[in-house]
């Protein structure tokens, strides 16, 4: 058996073709891993055939082609489980993967959105019909796809809080409804009064797009949809924040970056860092100290000075 016949049969049995789920969408991105990159790299080439050294080379061109780091990961990742298979197979002696390192992720520190930059967005905001999305996403962090996959349903506007249960996914050219990542993903979070009441209006909104669509509205019950109900193209997501970015001045600002803003306001503010992890949803304590540790010192600063107030009066 060659590697890539091995990685691709791995896949067929952990992730069914005909099973409509995270995992199905994540299966289909690896058989792209194998079909672009191991499949035209290692060919034909024999299991035991295979040495550290072969893989280390692999990994080594695919990072000096421009690919980042965590595809580059992925790449070593699909290969060593699929020789994990292999062994506990016999079909080799041992994992020649097991001894290759991969790229280390380089955290890259990117511009934080200020306080007074924030209003300028807030304002550019103002009136939009997607105002309710990205206030969103600035106030309660969600991701992208979170947005789009949120429903009715998730909001308790009693009790103020939303909570994820799905995301739109694309997977073979179609836009489909799968369940979180992790665990973590899956929570429930605070929202702010005035988050609230956008939403309220936009529910009013969507209302009136019933109405006009009539018969070619498709109810999912999501938040955020297209104008007939179905689920919302993520790259219309993308065109329309461009626009709204460069009317606020803000070019250089990424969607993803207002979930970035979210987590350092809720830090400077005084949350907690376990906080800040359940309401991003992060499945570890570690990433979230490591993505926003260029914001602890300034709250360290904070807590001695207020500490030496209590002090020295």
């Amino acid at each position: 058996m060659v590697v890539a016949v091995l990685a691709a049969a791995v896949l067929d049995v952990g992730w069914g073709e005909g099973k409509r789920s995270r995992k199905w969408v994540y299966g289909k991105r690896y058989r792209k891993l194998i079909e672009n990159h191991v499949r035209p790299a290692l060919g034909r080439l024999a299991l035991d055939k295979l040495t550290p050294t072969i893989i280390r080379r692999l990994l080594a061109e695919k990072t000096d082609s421009g690919l980042s780091a965590t595809t580059v990961r992925h790449i070593h990742g699909l290969i060593r489980n699929s020789l994990g298979d292999a062994e506990r197979e016999e079909l080799v002696h041992r994992n020649a993967a097991k001894s290759v390192r991969p790229p280390a992720m380089r955290q890259v520190e990117r511009r934080a959105l200020g306080v007074d930059e924030a209003k300028r967005l807030l304002d550019a905001l103002r009136g939009h019909r997607l105002e309710a999305l990205y206030v969103c996403a600035l106030t309660v962090g969600l991701r992208r796809g979170e947005l789009l996959g949120l429903a009715w349903s998730d909001i308790d506007f009693d009790a103020g809080t939303l909570t994820v249960r799905q995301t739109v996914q694309r997977a073979d050219g179609r836009l489909q409804l799968v369940a979180p990542r992790t665990e973590r993903s899956r929570r429930t979070v605070p929202v702010p009064a005035q988050t609230l009441a956008l939403f309220r209006a936009h529910r009013r909104q969507q209302a009136a797009d019933r109405l006009v669509a009539g018969e070619r509205w498709q109810d999912h019950g999501l938040v955020f949809p297209s104008k007939v109900g179905t689920p919302m193209d993520p790259d219309h997501i993308d065109r329309t924040w461009h626009k709204i970015r460069a009317a606020a001045g803000l070019d250089w600002l990424r969607l993803h970056d207002l979930r970035h803003a979210c987590a350092t306001f809720l830090l400077v503010s005084g949350a907690s860092p376990r906080t800040v992890m359940k309401v991003l949803g992060h499945s570890q304590i570690g990433l979230t100290m490591n993505t926003y540790a260029h914001v602890l010192p300034e709250i360290e600063r904070a807590a001695v000075n207020e500490a030496a107030k209590h002090l020295f009066g």
